[in-house]
């Protein structure tokens, strides 16, 4: 049947050789390498729950008196945003688990790009010719943070709003255009016009998740182009593949992680609490809460914030460089920045200009791994910085002084950590070196 089947097809459509090259397509077999599969996965589950949730919710900040189920906010003024989501936690069917799951997979979704992306730089998987396809992964990791930004932003509870707040004064800070484009985007002073909600919706479910997806395309397009890496284990070099071929080695076991990260996500979101936009409340430019905390992607870049001193740069009486534009546009810039420049950085330093197909282990190239190692602990500071006020209302540790000790191992831990990596890449290589030596010697002549 399954002959006759693809007769059939091959006669009709001529798609008999390409089926046949496409099942014959080697694959990596390395547990690594299923972190990029991971993402897509989590991607297919937010573009399914989001698909369901845009039925229930309504894009507009539109003064409502909420009437629903639950008591605490019955008779309170919101937006129209707000009480649509109130009422698919409580009122739709499904709805509180579906917005959970799709939460919960936007986590997952960037939390496994950043693990892919690590995994690339720390082996040089990003080397020529494969550049491209890095540039465009770091590309959807930024597209990412600002989808995941503008998502939990449209619910308009305390919590998003407070985000919002922290969002357009850190556009107000750019230099000279910062003005103009908050006027652009939302359209009047904060909170925005009417139609601001709008515009976020749109971003959020058309105009982001269509820029990932065509990204995720090419990213797809040119690794099958050019097949993936390899790590030098035995039988695998620069110009042979090594691996399982699509069917029936890589297909199954793609199927299997499918099935395995959406039934964690669903777990997650049937079974694990979060952002219980209940428990906030509706925004009001007069509230605010200590504590508040965005989603854990976001945590570096209000870290970043709060560890700034307060330096304004003035000139002539007129505030040119507010404070908000070091830790909200330098900072980030600076990393993504880093990121995109590493490749050519590297290839300039040491001259390498070939193809490779086969990746490195970290210790094999402890100056990339030193530099990579104090570029996250770079990152990672202000990450705990954005925790400092949650650390001072459960230990009580005076938050000052957290901020202070940040400040100083901004600068002081990337150092330090370069240092220690490298010394400990070049230890494991003098280790393996000496094991070689010893069973070179035990052998029999």
């Amino acid at each position: 049947m399954i002959r006759k089947v693809v007769k059939f097809l091959d006669q009709r459509s001529g798609t008999a050789p390409f089926i046949r090259k496409a099942l014959r397509y080697v694959f990596p077999d390395h547990w690594s390498f299923l972190l990029g599969e991971v993402a897509l996965y989590a991607f297919v589950v937010l573009v399914g729950t989001g698909i369901y949730l845009t039925l229930f919710f309504e894009p507009s900040t539109a003064d409502a008196v909420y009437k629903g189920t639950y008591g605490p906010l019955q008779g309170l003024h919101m937006s129209q945003a707000y009480r649509s989501t109130v009422d698919i936690s409580f009122d739709v069917k499904a709805g509180l688990f579906i917005r959970q799951t799709h939460h919960w997979a936007a986590d997952v979704f960037v939390a496994s790009i950043v693990l892919h992306m690590l995994r690339v730089f720390f082996t040089g998987a990003f080397r020529k010719p494969r550049d491209v396809t890095y540039y465009l992964g770091i590309a959807m990791l930024g597209l990412a943070l600002l989808e995941g930004y503008l998502g939990y932003s449209m619910v308009d509870d305390l919590l998003s709003g407070m985000g919002l707040a922290i969002g357009y004064s850190v556009a107000l800070s750019i230099p000279f255009i910062g003005a103009e484009i908050a006027q652009l985007v939302w359209g009047a002073p904060f909170p925005g016009d009417p139609q601001f909600m709008s515009r976020m919706y749109i971003g959020h479910v058309f105009l982001l998740p269509l820029a990932i997806a065509t990204m995720l395309g090419l990213h797809l397009f040119l690794i099958a182009a050019r097949h993936h890496t390899q790590f030098k284990r035995r039988k695998e070099s620069e110009s042979k593949v090594v691996g399982v071929p699509t069917f029936p080695g890589q297909v199954p076991r793609s199927l299997g992680l499918f099935f395995a990260v959406a039934a964690v996500l669903f777990l997650l979101g049937g079974l694990v609490q979060i952002n219980p936009i209940w428990m906030w409340g509706p925004y009001d430019v007069a509230n605010g809460t200590n504590g508040a905390q965005p989603d854990w992607y976001l945590g570096w870049l209000i870290g970043a914030l709060r560890m700034v001193p307060d330096f304004d740069v003035n000139i002539g009486g007129y505030t040119l460089v507010p404070n908000p534009f070091w830790g909200g546009i330098l900072f980030p810039t600076a990393v993504f920045g880093i990121l995109f420049l590493w490749p050519s950085l590297e290839r300039r330093l040491t001259g390498d200009k070939a193809f490779h197909n086969l990746v490195d282990r970290p210790r094999d190239a402890p100056m990339r791994t030193a530099f990579g190692a104090a570029f996250f602990a770079w990152v990672f500071i202000p990450f705990l910085a954005g925790a400092s006020d949650r650390v001072f209302l459960l230990l009580g540790i005076s938050y000052e002084w957290q901020i202070w000790v940040y400040r100083v191992l901004f600068f002081v831990a990337p150092v330090l950590v370069f240092f220690v990596t490298r010394r400990v890449c070049e230890e494991l290589q003098a280790g393996e070196l000496v094991e070689k030596q010893r069973k070179r010697a035990a052998a029999p002549a």
